[in-house]
């Protein structure tokens, strides 16, 4: 996966569109260096609806609990059970096998108030940190 072709968050999530209005989400780079090592993700329901920019996602990390903001408001088709069994996943590869869910986006225009990469770029080469 491209990271030049993701949306990104100011809360550091990105978000791959796929077909039929599918997306995968996960936490970026910078996110997961952060929290350091990642000791358990809590993930929502299947099923279950999120706004955007709601927190649905917890990651416990060494002394520190974090939330994760779904980037665009959806359905949760899927999610990572992979991470039940090795969250460090989230370390190591946060846009491969460390991705977070899959959610049916609702509202596609919501990717309009997102971040391209070359955006997500400068936010961070001018301190950006929204948290």
């Amino acid at each position: 996966m491209y990271q030049e072709d993701l949306k990104y968050t100011k809360t550091h999530e990105w978000v791959k569109m796929y077909k039929n209005h599918i997306a995968r989400v996960g936490v970026t780079d910078h996110a997961q260096n952060r929290f350091g090592k990642v000791l358990f993700v809590e993930l929502p329901e299947i099923d279950g609806e999120h706004e955007q920019f709601d927190s649905f996602v917890v990651i416990e990390a060494e002394g520190m609990l974090s939330e994760v903001f779904a980037p665009v408001s959806g359905k949760v088709i899927e999610v990572n059970e992979e991470l039940d069994e090795d969250p460090t996943l989230v370390n190591h590869d946060p846009y491969g096998d460390g991705w977070l869910v899959e959610l049916e986006i609702s509202h596609l225009d919501e990717l309009d108030n997102l971040m391209d990469y070359d955006e997500y770029q400068h936010y961070l080469a001018s301190g950006g940190d929204d948290d």
